[in-house]
């Protein structure tokens, strides 16, 4: 191995110079540049773009996906109400009822495929031939019909009013067995006085299964159906036995005529039809002592249209009619009887029947007159009787349904079916409205909380398990094909950024009351356990609407889902308010604030905060809530207008707007009918701008409906004022929905939408009212004196002009006319327009 050389440093420190025979070392080589692939960084790029794009694609649908479910997700909490909590082993009191109160009268059970049965009737020997009734119509012009008792549980009596004859139709239950017991129907034909002769009528008793369960009909005499026999999964074996017509109880048979239809029915909407298709002219009713004369008869040989239409098998239900016709007067017995019920004492029929009515009966008025204390205030009988009436009517649209709503959020892009479930609700209408409102319920259950505590836990129950995930509740329940039969297309789809007013807190607040009031009754006893398992749905239920209706500025709310084409509208419709077409903002927009709702969320928090101290849990953001909205500087601060003296919403308004004929050209010589027939369009005359909307009328009055003012603020004298001035909002019928003087009173909002809530009386804001002023003329303040008289005048005004329209008209109405007071809109509306029965109370 060489050594390594050493270096000599010279003197200078300049190294020596290398010997000859050392080579210098070669400089370095300069090493080649490698020239950039620009098309490979490309390639790469693209590919990771790609490849991002794709994952956030796949993310993008599985993130719509997911809040496109999100509308039919169910709340994941336990759900308020056991599975079984409608079954005759738990609830057998209530299993059968008069569950169906779109049709004139007929029952079923609290399960979702019952056994239905029910009534239809014709009168024979007329110039209306087909006049068969069946579903509550308002079309066959009846001059009234409704429940006059009915205890909500065990009996009820109704009477019906056609036009030369009263149809009466009573049931009782009896308890016994595993499957709710029996049942019994009489129903009692009379002429009118002023009937030139005896009418013939013709009642069609049917019954049907629902997909599931059979019928089998059992025939005397070659076309008498004596009996049905039947079973399914929820009732078991059980038998309906049809009586023979007699002239009353302990009275001869009467000469009647038999026909009967045994077939397969597609659907529960669909009973109508098949009956009316099934009729035949052929048949002769000919009694001893009359003339011979052909009639209309069920034709048990006859093939129905829809046997020709393709099904499913699968989804047809069994379908028995049983018609008897026969000239009144008379009076005819329907009997079923439950298999599991083994040891019965008798049978419910004639002297046994009359007895338990009589007793049930006498039952219904004690506790009618122990609650409402009506002959003790001095009432006369017919008064005491409308009460009832009013009170057995709402109890008597008692529905059960099932099935599914129609819904639909922005992530969905077209309308999707809510998960299966149950509603126990009470119906506003059974002719118009034979459905479940959500905004309607809380009124309901007012006047129903007074009659039957538990009931209305049921109710709210039954509301609060069809919330979803979101904490939002479809507004309107139109869950099955008869449901939906009886609603127009665009009012079938429910969209989840809609709300509608929070009124079961209201109800809520009462039950809270009662329990305090009450704590040893049972319903009270059960009220715990029955708000733990309420308390996570109200708990996102009001953080939905938290949210969700959240207004532009902190503490402000804003309803969602007004009418977004202000070309064809007046003002355009708030539906989601229950208020429908009260005047809002001109134009529109997500800088609106809406008292109303305002009001609504100060009561829910209030609410919420009491529920949950009662039930130990953490409280305080609801209390701190319901502090700052209760805080009147700050209610006056978003919605006082100072220069209208009046409680106001705000948003983007002009006065200036009509309803115009709209121009249409048509070039010369061109024919007219080739182009767009003239409408009436809105013509604005001068731009809106950010203001308080001008309209005094019910939205105005709801910080003092719900005792939001303190007894001492002086808007209360503004408010008194205008509640009594005859040109603003007061008449001798009760308080009109809108100001004489407001520029939309009484106005179209459409050439098709009549006036709604732009003058009107309505009873559910008059009972608020009624109820304000009782509040304010009791509790110390410088205008008690003022509110007691007021509360007195109003509530005489309210009672007496129902109470004549009832007498006038056979029926409770929708709505008043503020200058005739006269009934109009839907009818009979035994929904809110009950709360008549508290204001004679004057329970509040």
């Amino acid at each position: 191995m060489g050594r390594r050389r050493k270096r000599v440093a010279s003197g200078d420190g300049v190294l020596p110079s290398p010997r000859k025979e050392e080579k210098a070392p070669a400089p370095p080589r300069k090493e080649k540049k490698k020239k950039t692939d620009i098309g490979k960084v490309f390639i790469n790029i693209s590919i990771g773009l790609c490849i991002f794009s794709l994952i956030w694609f796949f993310y993008a649908l599985y993130m719509r996906s997911s809040l496109a479910r999100r509308v039919v997700t169910l709340h994941p909490s336990p759900r308020v109400l056991d599975a079984n909590s409608s079954s005759p082993a738990v609830s057998p009191e209530r299993y059968w009822g008069s569950y169906r109160p779109q049709v004139y009268f007929g029952m079923k059970t609290r399960s979702p495929r019952s056994v239905v049965t029910g009534l239809m009737w014709m009168r024979q020997f007329t110039d209306m031939d087909g006049n068969l009734r069946h579903t509550c119509e308002q079309g066959d012009h009846l001059q009234g019909y409704g429940w006059i008792m009915h205890d909500g549980v065990s009996f009820g009596v109704q009477e019906i009013h056609d036009r030369d004859f009263t149809l009466t139709t009573e049931f009782v239950k009896r308890m016994g067995g595993d499957h709710g017991g029996d049942w019994t129907w009489r129903i009692t034909a009379k002429q009118h006085s002023i009937a030139s002769s005896a009418p013939v009528i013709s009642l069609m008793f049917y019954a049907s299964t629902d997909i599931q369960g059979s019928l089998q009909a059992h025939v005397e005499d070659k076309n008498r159906l004596s009996s049905v026999t039947g079973t399914s999964e929820e009732l078991g074996n059980f038998k309906i036995t049809f009586g023979k017509p007699t002239a009353g109880e302990g009275a001869g048979g009467k000469y009647a005529r038999y026909n009967f239809l045994q077939t397969r029915s597609p659907g529960l909407d669909k009973l109508t039809d098949i009956v009316k298709n099934s009729l035949n002219h052929k048949f002769v009713f000919s009694p001893p002592k009359g003339e011979k004369r052909s009639y209309f008869a069920v034709d048990s040989y006859k093939v129905t249209n829809h046997q020709n239409q393709q099904k499913d098998p699968k989804m047809e239900s069994d379908f028995v009619v049983h018609q008897v016709t026969v000239q009144t007067p008379f009076q005819i017995e329907v009997l079923f009887e439950s298999g599991s019920f083994r040891e019965r004492p008798n049978q419910l029929v004639g002297s046994v029947l009359t007895d338990e009515l009589e007793m049930r009966k006498m039952a219904f008025d004690e506790k009618f007159e122990g609650i409402f204390g009506l002959q003790a205030k001095g009432f006369t009988l017919s008064q005491i009787e409308f009460a009832k009436a009013a009170l057995s009517n709402m109890l008597g649209g008692m529905g059960y349904f099932f099935g599914q709503s129609v819904v639909q959020s922005v992530y969905n892009e077209h309308p999707v079916l809510y998960p299966e479930g149950p509603l126990f609700t009470a119906v506003p209408s059974r002719s118009f409205f034979p459905r479940g409102f959500l905004w309607d319920e809380g009124f309901h259950q007012l006047l129903l909380n007074k009659w039957d505590s538990q009931l209305t836990q049921g109710v709210i129950a039954h509301w609060l398990d069809l919330i979803n995930v979101e904490g939002w509740i479809p507004r309107e329940q139109i869950l099955d094909d008869e449901a939906r039969s009886k609603v127009p297309s665009e009012f079938i789809v429910q969209h989840n950024e809609n709300a509608n007013p929070p009124t079961l807190f209201l109800a809520l607040q009462e039950l809270l009351e009662k329990r305090d009031a009450q704590p040893e009754s049972l319903p009270s006893q059960t009220m715990l356990p029955f708000l733990r398992r309420l308390y996570p749905r109200l708990q996102i239920w009001f953080e939905w609407f938290n949210t969700t209706q959240a207004g532009p500025i902190t503490n402000s709310y804003r309803w969602r889902g007004r009418d977004k084409d202000t070309n064809l509208f007046l003002n355009p419709k708030t539906l989601t308010s229950g208020l429908d077409d009260y005047p809002r903002a001109s134009h529109p927009s997500a800088d609106e604030r809406h008292v109303d709702l305002y009001c609504w969320m100060t009561l829910a928090s209030g609410v919420m905060a009491n529920v949950a101290r009662i039930l130990g849990e953490p409280h305080q953001v609801y209390e701190n809530t319901h502090r700052t909205l209760n805080n009147n500087d700050l209610l006056n601060e978003l919605h006082w207008s100072e220069n209208l003296h009046t409680f106001s919403d705000y948003g983007n308004h002009t006065q200036a707007v009509s309803l115009q004929q709209e121009k249409v050209f048509v070039p010369p010589g061109q024919p007219r009918h080739q182009f767009p027939v003239s409408r009436l369009v809105r013509s604005v005359r001068r731009a809106p701008k950010l203001q308080y909307v001008n309209a005094l009328g019910y939205v105005s009055l709801f910080p003092f409906l719900l005792h939001i003012l303190t007894p001492d603020s002086p808007k209360i004298e503004h408010i008194l004022r205008d509640i009594r001035d005859p040109e603003r909002l007061w008449t001798p019928y009760g308080l009109r929905s809108l100001s004489r003087a407001d520029p939309l009173y009484m106005k179209r909002n459409t050439e098709h939408d009549a006036p709604y809530w732009r003058g009107p009386i309505w009873i559910n804001i008059n009972y608020l009212a009624v109820r304000a002023l009782h509040h304010y003329g009791s509790i110390e303040g410088p205008f008690k004196d003022k509110a007691a008289t007021l509360y007195q005048e109003l509530r005489t005004n309210l009672i007496n002009n129902v109470y004549k329209q009832y007498l006038e008209t056979g029926y409770i109405w929708e709505q008043y006319s503020d200058s005739t007071g006269r009934g109009q809109g839907s009818h009979p509306f035994t929904g809110w327009s009950a709360l008549t029965v508290l204001i004679m109370a004057e329970e509040y």
